[in-house]
């Protein structure tokens, strides 16, 4: 059962890597704007990456249910969920930067239980859950391990946007920044990538969804790492998100983020 689904979940990353590729660092690239206020942007490559997703489970796994960025949610019977964000990191992908990813989760009733980051264009493919912890690339494959025995002090700390969240977040996220030795900035789902690899300690984000983090999720806790919302509960319908490569990391990090 396990093989088929990650079979499957390959599958879909392939696809996706074949429709996204189509239009990066391309100059017929025109995202359209999704907000009413403000800047949300999508692209005809996001809605071709999820749609050839789609198509593949539509024909090999028409029982389990989707949760999908662009195209919403389709029930299912198995009691199994994918989850799809097409391109996470839509504006890195406007920007030519390789820091964005195609997430492919896999999720029962409890949560993730599988998950894929994918980087096309650096043909790096990090993938985690049953029973599984690896990353294929362009030099072979390579077991993920988070990175243990890092104090905050010592620990390398990433988020996508500086302002994280409304004002009260980013005061608690300051909190833990003030800590860290060292910050960095704007790498979407490839920080949980780098983190499962061992090369970053702490993740902390806000307002997510759960087409976000599921694949994420998986992605970590393979690796050995601790995932969580920003209380210690369950992280994997969105909201406040808080990765850490240990459970000590992540304990000092979580009361500095709840300190009043």
């Amino acid at each position: 059962m396990a093989a088929r689904l990650t079979a499957v979940a390959h599958d879909l990353a392939d696809a996706a890597r074949i429709e996204t590729l189509k239009l990066f660092r391309s100059p017929d690239l025109r995202p359209d704007n999704k907000a009413a206020a403000g800047f949300d942007p999508v692209t005809a490559a996001d809605r071709a990456s999820e749609r050839a997703m789609r198509e593949i489970l539509a024909r090999q796994r028409p029982e389990d249910a989707i949760l999908g960025e662009e195209f919403g949610a389709t029930p299912g019977q198995s009691g199994l969920t994918w989850v799809l964000d097409p391109i996470d990191g839509t504006r890195a992908f406007m920007a030519g930067a390789p820091s964005w990813g195609v997430l492919i989760g896999l999720g029962d009733a409890d949560g993730p239980i599988y998950g894929i980051i994918d980087q096309p264009h650096l043909e790096e493919r990090f993938e985690g859950g049953l029973g599984i912890a690896r990353m294929i690339g362009r030099h072979g494959t390579v077991p993920l391990a988070t990175r243990r025995g890092v104090s905050l002090t010592e620990a390398t700390l990433m988020t996508t946007y500086p302002e994280v969240g409304d004002g009260t977040e980013h005061a608690a996220f300051r909190r833990v920044a003030d800590r860290a030795r060292l910050v960095r900035y704007g790498l979407d789902c490839y920080a949980y990538a780098l983190l499962a690899a061992g090369h970053v300690d702490l993740v902390i984000e806000a307002g997510l969804q759960a087409y976000d983090v599921a694949a994420p999720i998986a992605v970590v806790r393979a690796a050995g790492g601790v995932v969580s919302d920003w209380r210690g509960g369950p992280a994997h319908g969105g909201g406040r998100i808080i990765a850490a490569g240990s459970a000590e990391l992540h304990a000092a990090a979580l009361e500095l983020l709840n300190a009043a």
